[in-house]
């Protein structure tokens, strides 16, 4: 029986080779428009769609495979419907290769119209996709180049392809035209009458992909996996590429607590390191030289750092690799690391190591998400920070100096990715910036002063401290006072701020009011 395989791909990556592949499995190929051209240009025999079906395409392309010799081709499902397909004049499609257009490319675009991005809305190929995924019990779907491979060596190997494997497809198939048009429906909801769009629409579908299950989720008796936005950036921790020596997969813990590292240590402008421990930044520094960088971050708080995840911003050489191995660690993520650094690094069998490769910026926008019950909360990334110390209004009899106001913006930059209500002292010595203290999570903010300096011993006093938000009375700023500490950042806006500012005149401290609040719940 004469075996058909129908190819109509946006994406051409890899389609050549594959049609080589099934015409030298025995194959006939069906294809349309610029896939048929494509095929015809490398010699490899194929049909056109408009030639199978005795119809043209119309309407610029808009309509050519919706007709029944395509479905019928397609959705028969064997002898019994064998008489039909006859009459339509049609054949047995075994195979089915299709993507979509590029729909998200489009709307990405900055140059695509309104209506560019609606005439790339596919609706034959959706159709002809679940088709073929409908029908997985005989025929076998393909919508990712990455699967060619895999099809092809079944065939060669057996034939045909397995039961398990269609329907594995198929399953992939429809999470496809699924996400394909979520992304539709998110679109067209955001726009509002005069074309603008917002950045919440009314209709929100995420689709997800689920990477790889865990051993349990924060606690031994909660199940976990962690699922891959689709089209998530290069440079997120869902790109990163794991490139340790065989120990242990990524944790719940170990996830959720590299990718607060990660988000920290991308405010950084210099060569950096911050450490994380249960989310919370211990220590941070910069520097000229990153192993200067992460020394310094270690030592803020060694006791945290011990067990702790390590997110660094240039690549990692060697002599910060050796520093790194010093201390019991469970992951190290950076953009990159050098043979000899990778080679000293998986000499500690259980490090997780992480390449994101790309590199994001701290001002990337994203939408964020948290559960809660029956539904989520969405907001826009906090992509602010850097710079805001600096622009700040100077609020005390005494201005910062060039140092404290240097210190400042990285205790400034730190605090935004800790827990409120967040408190991070910060010093300088030459070329290195660095956190001496961390109050963190705490109900009342004198306590996280109070913590911030316990954590930062003797060397709370000539330090900087930084505040997420405003300081309802001057306890705090009393609290900081009496450790020693010279300058502080804060959003102001309390009731209470003149009593605050007042408290910071007393004690000869400078103060400088950002506006804007990091709250981090």
């Amino acid at each position: 029986m004469k075996r058909t395989a129908l190819l109509s791909v946006s994406d051409k990556t890899g389609i050549i080779e594959f049609a080589r592949g099934l015409t030298s499995l025995g194959f006939s190929l069906l294809s349309s428009g610029g896939t048929a051209k494509a095929l015809a240009a490398e010699g490899i025999p194929v049909e056109t769609i408009e030639a199978y079906t005795g119809s043209p395409e119309v309407m610029g392309g808009r309509v050519k495979t919706l007709h029944p010799r395509v479905h019928g081709g397609i959705l028969m499902r064997g002898d019994v419907d064998q008489p039909d397909l006859e009459r339509l004049g049609g054949a047995r499609i075994e195979l089915v290769v299709v993507n979509l257009y590029p729909f998200e490319q489009t709307v990405a675009d900055p140059a695509s119209t309104h209506e560019d991005i609606v005439e790339n809305i596919d609706i034959g190929g959706p159709s002809m996709v679940r088709s073929a995924a409908k029908n997985h019990a005989r025929v076998g779907v393909v919508c990712d180049p990455a699967d060619y491979a895999r099809v092809l060596a079944e065939v060669r190997a057996s034939g045909s392809i397995a039961a398990q494997t269609r329907a594995e497809l198929a399953a992939k198939a429809f999470a496809h035209t699924a996400a394909y048009d979520a992304a539709i429906s998110g679109y067209l909801s955001s726009r509002s009458a005069d074309g603008s769009r917002s950045a919440f629409p009314q209709y929100l579908t995420l689709p997800f992909e689920r990477a790889y299950g865990l051993r349990y989720g924060e606690n031994p008796h909660q199940g976990g996996a962690f699922y891959v936005e689709r089209n998530a950036p290069a440079g997120s921790l869902a790109r990163a590429e794991s490139l340790g020596a065989g120990g242990k997969e990524l944790s719940f813990n170990n996830l959720v607590d590299a990718e607060a590292a990660l988000d920290a240590v991308r405010e950084l402008d210099r060569a950096g390191a911050v450490v994380v421990k249960h989310t919370n930044p211990c220590g941070v520094a910069v520097a000229e030289e990153l192993a200067t960088a992460y020394r310094q971050a270690r030592e803020a708080d060694a006791l945290s750092a011990f067990g702790g995840i390590v997110a660094l911003n240039r690549e990692v050489d060697e002599a910060t690799a050796r520093l790194l191995a010093e201390t019991f660690l469970e992951c190290v993520i950076a953009p990159r690391f050098s043979a000899v650094a990778l080679e000293v690094l998986r000499t500690k069998k259980n490090l997780r190591i992480l390449a994101t490769g790309e590199w994001l910026g701290a001002a990337h926008l994203a939408l964020q998400f948290k559960r809660v019950g029956g539904g989520l909360v969405a907001q826009a990334r906090d992509a602010s920070g850097p710079g805001e110390v600096l622009a700040a209004k100077v609020v005390s009899r005494r201005q910062p100096t060039e140092k404290e106001l240097r210190e400042l913006e990285l205790a400034w930059r730190v605090c935004k990715h800790v827990k409120s209500n967040a408190i991070v002292l910060a010093t300088s010595e030459a070329d290195v910036v660095r956190t001496t203290g961390v109050g963190a999570g705490q109900m009342s903010r004198v306590i996280s002063v109070q913590i911030a300096c316990e954590k930062a011993g003797d060397a709370a006093r000539g330090s900087v401290l930084a505040s997420d938000a405003f300081f309802p009375f001057a306890d705090g700023v009393e609290a900081a006072a009496a450790r020693g500490i010279t300058a502080i950042a804060q959003p102001g806006g309390s009731v209470k701020d003149s009593d605050v500012i007042s408290a910071a005149d007393a004690h000869g401290i400078a103060m400088v009011m950002t506006g804007v609040r990091h709250f981090r719940h």
